[in-house]
């Protein structure tokens, strides 16, 4: 269990080497992305090797079922939708609760987001998306639902697994596996410490979301579909946000 919920953490650690100019996570060719890709997947493949000796979980256990049939991939595509508009739906509501209540100004909430925005330089090379197709073909597919999609869903299915099998009396539960989601929310969040606090915030609400579809659905395949949608969209509109940041950052107090 410490192996598993301690991966995120470390691979966010590890990324603070990049920051601030050094390069992205994903390097800044295609061959690099390949590289970085099979990097990631043989350190994920040890620790959850490791994690798997010493726990013997089962395929019921980690929720491995394709379920339910046919639907897993239009459920997917459905959720990823659900879930970038939920994440902007809060996300609208805090920073609206914010001006409200003037715990901040409407001036210091838009210099906060433009200037707190996640740093996705830190994760691709923003030139790349735009420049090479093939760069951005792998980004959007091999990464987003190898790497954000499947050993993401996985590493979520077994937090929730190692849980029930440590405390049943907690999480035993459905409530109780919810409760277990929002603990690997958090943990997902904090794996994403180097992008910055919104990145945190954003992807432990993307974390609560998908963690809830897998304990519905009793599977981590909508899910899957669901995350490797949202990232590859996502990284789609990457080159569109980063063109018009500097032209947003001019007209906002300083």
């Amino acid at each position: 269990m410490l192996l598993i919920a301690g991966y995120p953490l470390a691979i966010g650690l590890l990324s603070w080497g990049r920051l601030p100019g050094g390069r992205p996570a994903l390097s800044g060719s295609a061959s690099g992305v390949l590289v970085a890709c099979a990097v990631e997947f043989g350190i994920f493949a040890v620790v959850f090797g490791l994690a798997w000796l010493a726990s013997r979980a089962s395929v019921d256990d980690l929720l491995l079922r394709w379920k339910p049939g046919a639907w897993v991939i239009p459920l997917g595509v459905a959720y990823s939708v659900v879930l970038r508009m939920g994440v902007a739906v809060l996300a609208a509501i805090v920073l609206a609760v914010s001006v409200v209540f003037r715990i901040v100004t409407t001036d210091e909430l838009q210099t906060v987001v433009v200037n707190k925005a996640p740093d996705v330089s830190a994760v691709v090379d923003v030139s790349a998306l735009k420049n090479d197709p093939v760069y951005l073909l792998l980004t959007m597919t091999v990464v987003s639902f190898g790497l954000g999609g499947f050993r993401e869903e996985l590493w979520r299915a077994a937090f929730l697994a190692g849980c029930r099998r440590l405390w049943p009396s907690c999480f035993g539960t459905r409530r109780g596996e919810m409760g277990a989601v929002l603990l690997a929310a958090v943990v997902f969040g904090a794996g994403h410490a180097a992008q910055g606090p919104i990145a945190m915030v954003l992807t432990g609400l993307l974390g609560v979301g998908l963690g809830a579809i897998i304990v519905v659905h009793r599977s981590i395949w909508p899910a899957v579909i669901a995350h490797g949608m949202f990232d590859a969209t996502s990284i789609a509109l990457i080159p569109w946000a980063m063109d018009k940041m500097p032209k947003l950052k001019q007209v906002l107090p300083r």
